[in-house]
C-alpha cells in the first residue's frame, strides 16, 4: 500500500494497456482486527491467447480475508480489463492477477479460481491460494460449476 490518494476513486479513468500499466488503488480496511473474507467475481474476463491471439474468456472468482487495507474495486475492474489485450496462457493470467494483488496488499489470505471455458476443446482450470484458510474464517464455494458443455 502506498500513502497516496486513490487515482481512480470518483474520478475519471482510462482503461490501461497493459496490466503492467494498470495501477491499483487500495484503502484502509475499516474493519481491521476482524477476519472476514471478501470475494470478487468477474464472469466475463477476458485475455488472449500467447499462441493464437484469439481471445480466451474466463469466470474469476477472488476471495481474500484483508488486514490492513482493501482493494478499491474501480481500480480492481480496470486492471482485471486491462488483459483484455494481454497474450497469456491461462496458468500465467491466473496465479499473475493473484500474486501482484498479494504482493501489494498483503492480505492475510488470498485464492483465485480461474475457470476458463475450452480452448482447442479442453476447459482448463487454475487456481491459486496464498497460503492456509485462517482458523475461524468462513470461505464459501467458489460456487462455479465445472464445464458441462451444452448438456
Amino acid at each position: 500500500m502506498t500513502d497516496r490518494a486513490p487515482l481512480h476513486l470518483g474520478r475519471t479513468s482510462s482503461l490501461p494497456a497493459t496490466p503492467a500499466e494498470a495501477v491499483l488503488d487500495y484503502v484502509p480496511n475499516p474493519r481491521q482486527g476482524t477476519f472476514y473474507t471478501v470475494r470478487f467475481a468477474a464472469p466475463e474476463f477476458t485475455s488472449l491467447c500467447p499462441v493464437t491471439g484469439q481471445p480466451d474468456f474466463a469466470h474469476l472468482v477472488i476471495d481474500y480475508v484483508p488486514d490492513a487495507t482493501i482493494v478499491e474495486s474501480k481500480s480492481l475492474k480496470l486492471f482485471l480489463a486491462s488483459f483484455r489485450n494481454h497474450c497469456g496462457f491461462h496458468e500465467d493470467v491466473t496465479v499473475g492477477v493473484g500474486q501482484r494483488l498479494f504482493g501489494e496488499m498483503n492480505p492475510i489470505w488470498m485464492r483465485v479460481g480461474g475457470y476458463w471455458y475450452p480452448r482447442g476443446g479442453i476447459p482448463i482450470d487454475v487456481f491459486w491460494q496464498s497460503g492456509e484458510i485462517p482458523a475461524g474464517v468462513w470461505v464459501p464455494d467458489q460456487g462455479v460449476a465445472p464445464y458441462r458443455g451444452r448438456g
